[in-house]
């Protein structure tokens, strides 16, 4: 079976129907990008703990292949060796060498994901609400005005990326997953609860559900006067426009965008776009087009990646070319404390320079964006910058979001640390703690 034609052409066909690559198909797929038969093993071995899945369009559209393994789209799609401490590696590789038990695998592999910190920023103990009975599945409620929800249907992607923060959604252990169904059990939340103003559907990717599936979640809301907007997190322009242009439900979908808008909601898509290359197809473009003109607003957020992005002129390309096309930068966010953190992970000093020197050269329309910001337990920290003050060089930080929501917008001070990458590194500046350590 060939996966990957030799000579792709720039634009394919838009109406295929969608298809999966997952880890059954790993060792094809790495032989194409040159690994050998130890380095595909060792591959294998690292997704039998991270999630691989891909699809027909990122191979054929979006990966050159003659760059392979090191183009950064192939590095964003494809699990790396070393992305996982090497013992463990090792200890994995072993086990698929010798065909060991596939309980002994997974147990194997349950053992290191246990080890990279699944459900990062109080996800599981501290945004989880009460209401009713107990918990509410599929439900976040971490600041007043917004909740998050993580459809049951939409616990997928189209493709996955090896740095995300939501992999453990993916491994298939029920105790690591965030996912609900009741709609009405969401409703009743959000009349108990009018403070909230915005919903943002994730998973996953509630775009991977079809149209009458997503209907059923949204149009229990449009009734709901205290919601000024509906959101969307997404990497589905990315990663399968199709979505919005030749899938059998594109027309239907967006004729409910329609109706989320004539209800009266800002409709947000928060799309993820991660490097310059996703933005290049004819096929988004078409995709960007269609639904912009049923009024939805679509807001592009990623974050700094090492290997992947971590160049000022990628995130300068991304931003002039998301503006140009309609879409509103939003977010630069900070590689989050889970997964492979130490393998992506730019330090927060590097990060800034990189987001300064990208924002620097583009114009006011695109300096809505934000960054680099860190989505850690107490709220969104923004790295402002590093100065010298009283003699001392400290990083300066305020949250965008916090869970105190005093603290917005309030600036505070770290110690600088080169080595620093996420708050926890962070020792506080001209104070004895840090404001909500207080």
């Amino acid at each position: 079976m060939t996966l990957v034609n030799d000579a792709a052409p720039a634009v394919r066909s838009t109406g295929r129907k969608f298809r999966a690559f997952t880890a059954k198909h790993l060792d094809e797929l790495t032989a194409r990008a040159g690994l050998s038969p130890e380095q595909r093993l060792a591959t294998r071995a690292v997704a039998t703990v991270l999630p691989f899945r891909t699809n027909a369009y990122v191979i054929d559209e979006l990966i050159d292949w003659a760059a392979a393994p090191d183009d950064p789209i192939y590095r964003l799609v494809f699990p790396q060796p070393d992305m996982l401490p090497e013992a463990d590696v090792a200890h994995l590789t072993g086990l698929l060498r010798r065909e060991a038990p596939k309980a002994e695998v997974e147990a194997a592999a349950h053992a290191v994901r246990m080890k990279l910190n699944p459900h990062p920023a109080g996800q599981m103990e501290l945004n989880m609400p009460s209401f009713g009975d107990g918990k509410i599945p599929g439900m976040q409620h971490k600041y007043d005005e917004t909740v998050l929800y993580f459809p049951k249907q939409g616990q997928t992607c189209h493709a996955y990326c090896t740095y995300c923060f939501r992999w453990a959604q993916f491994v298939g252990d029920a105790d690591l997953k965030m996912a609900g169904d009741d709609v009405d059990q969401l409703r009743d939340y959000l009349v108990a609860h009018p403070e909230v103003t915005s919903v943002l559907f994730t998973g996953g990717d509630a775009m991977i559900m079809g149209e009458p599936v997503l209907r059923r979640y949204l149009e229990p809301l449009l009734e709901l006067d205290q919601l000024e907007s509906i959101r969307i997190g997404t990497k589905s322009l990315a990663y399968w426009p199709q979505k919005f242009v030749t899938d059998p439900d594109a027309d239907d979908m967006l004729r409910m965008f329609e109706q989320v808008v004539d209800a009266g909601k800002n409709l947000a898509f928060m799309a993820h776009f991660t490097h310059p290359r996703e933005l290049e197809p004819l096929v988004l473009s078409e995709a960007v087009r269609r639904i912009r003109d049923t009024g939805a607003v679509i807001r592009t957020q990623a974050p700094l990646i090492r290997s992947i992005n971590d160049d000022p002129a990628a995130w300068e390309s991304m931003w002039r070319t998301q503006t140009r096309m309609g879409m509103v930068p939003y977010y630069m966010f900070v590689e989050r404390d889970t997964g492979p953190q130490d393998y992506f992970a730019v330090p927060l000093g590097r990060a800034h320079d990189i987001f300064r020197n990208a924002y620097k050269n583009v114009s006011g329309l695109a300096r809505t964006v934000r960054g680099p910001s860190m989505s850690a337990t107490p709220g969104k920290v923004c790295v402002d910058g590093v100065v010298d003050l009283f003699g001392e060089k400290v990083f300066a930080l305020h949250f965008i979001q916090a869970r105190n929501d005093d603290l917005v917008n309030m600036p505070f001070y770290a110690k600088y640390d080169p080595e620093a990458v996420w708050l926890d590194d962070l020792k506080p500046a001209f104070a004895d703690r840090f404001p909500w350590e207080a």
